[in-house]
């Protein structure tokens, strides 16, 4: 098999090895394709893995070789999923290698809009407090999180785990999910305007559809208390961004933490940026080198099921 990995370095910025998924055949690697070097790259290719290098109806109709698509990655938006069915090209994806390290990431950046932890000791390094008049100082309020309510928008595997670890430090737990599936006593299932209502944080955890695509805008923001706060390590266009910058500079909300936006790199137009106390990492919550590992077995056991003739976790 002629195995071609379009966009590999997220994954294996060196730390990882790719010597499994090269036993499995003639195998070409690649850090990053732009969309106009797909076709020459892997026009022999029989098996593709990508995470983020797009795969639309014209791509696949221009590699006739191609038989498998390997998503290094849960989501799938990137693939055309129908063209693909339609050629008989099998689509996996990566499910569940990350949700411990997500949630991790949620609470952390939870953690730093209460605390200002990063915030507070860059001052020290500054020299603020060797040049303070007392024995300590903060310079934003310092908030408490026990005993307030966190409302979870899609309670799958990140959602849970994020509940399991906010319930620890002493937090309420609301969740919104058509499932409604869960065996946490702790957690309350409402209604999504409830939630929004009567949450202090709220924390999107829902796939990206057509049906979430901006469930954040501008009406359910003005369902937030003022001093609440919006977690976002989900998927970026769950938001409406220009209606989020508007709400935190306005103070209709205490802030926001995102791990994602809706185009990524942002560009420099985009307005949570320099939104009031908006908190921003670069899509990074998956990354840890535990979780980046069992993507690289998953994905690696994915291809090998597919060329035994077992394909497992097909998409499509």
């Amino acid at each position: 098999m002629n195995i071609c990995v379009l966009d590999g370095f997220t994954l294996n910025p060196g730390d990882l090895s790719w010597n499994e998924l090269s036993q499995l055949g003639s195998c070409e690697i690649h850090d990053r394709t732009l969309p106009e070097e797909i076709i020459s790259r892997a026009t022999n290719a029989e098996i593709i893995l990508t995470n983020k290098t797009p795969l639309n109806r014209e791509t696949l109709v221009a590699l006739p070789k191609l038989k498998y698509i390997g998503m290094l990655a849960t989501g799938t938006n990137v693939v055309d999923l129908v063209a693909a069915r339609e050629r008989n090209i099998v689509v996996t994806n990566v499910p569940a290698y990350g949700s411990r390290s997500v949630a991790q990431a949620t609470i952390a950046l939870l953690l730093e809009l209460t605390n200002h932890v990063g915030h507070h000791a860059q001052r020290v390094r500054d020299g603020a407090w060797t040049r303070a008049k007392d024995w300590c100082f903060w310079e934003s309020p310092l908030v408490e999180l026990d005993g307030m309510t966190l409302g979870i928008v899609g309670f799958g595997r990140i959602g849970a785990s994020v509940a399991d670890i906010a319930h620890t430090l002493g937090m309420n737990i609301i969740a919104y999910s058509p499932s409604q599936k869960t065996t946490s006593a702790f957690v309350k299932f409402v209604d999504l305007e409830t939630l929004f209502r009567n949450s202090d944080v709220v924390s999107l955890h829902c796939p990206l559809t057509p049906q979430t695509q901006k469930l954040v805008n501008a009406e359910r923001l003005g369902w937030m208390k003022p001093s609440a706060f919006l977690l976002n390590t989900s998927r970026g266009p769950l938001v409406d961004e220009v209606a989020l910058a508007d709400a935190l500079n306005a103070g209709r909300i205490a802030g926001a933490a995102l791990d994602v936006l809706s185009k990524e790199p942002p560009s420099a137009e985009n307005p949570l940026l320099h939104a009031r106390n908006c908190l921003i990492t670069p899509h990074n919550a998956w990354g840890t080198r535990a979780a980046r590992l069992r993507l690289m077995g998953i994905a690696v056991e994915n291809v090998r099921a597919f060329i035994a003739g077992n394909p497992q976790n097909v998409v499509n």
